[in-house]
């Protein structure tokens, strides 16, 4: 059992980030928009490369939420980051900027 003294712990030294959830856009057409998904996805592994995104999930459900991300970076610096997405600017995508704390530690197996 996690005792008080080590949540304590690991709540200090919680980091601060950013998650972007990326939905649908209002010009969204999963074939036609093909070429420039590609583009998008391409940019992502750039900045998961660079350290900038180090989490990147798609989502492959039928909803209208496309994946979300983790960004190592100020809400600002991402907000800019996601204006200038490819797909955000054609319109197939939209997003939303939620700062969160993640924990030392926390990972993808």
């Amino acid at each position: 059992m996690v005792s008080d003294a080590e949540m304590r712990e690991r709540i200090a030294a919680a980091r601060s980030y950013v998650l972007v959830l990326l939905y649908v856009g209002p010009n969204y057409d999963p074939e036609r928009s093909r070429p420039i998904i590609w583009e998008h996805g391409r940019r992502n592994m750039q900045l998961n490369d660079e350290g900038i995104l180090p989490i990147v999930c798609p989502a492959n459900d039928d909803s209208t939420l496309c994946g979300m991300g983790i960004f190592d970076a100020e809400p600002d610096r991402v907000a800019e980051i996601m204006d200038g997405d490819p797909g955000v600017q054609a319109g197939i995508f939209t997003y939303e900027i939620h700062p969160c704390r993640g924990f030392p530690g926390s990972t993808l197996p």
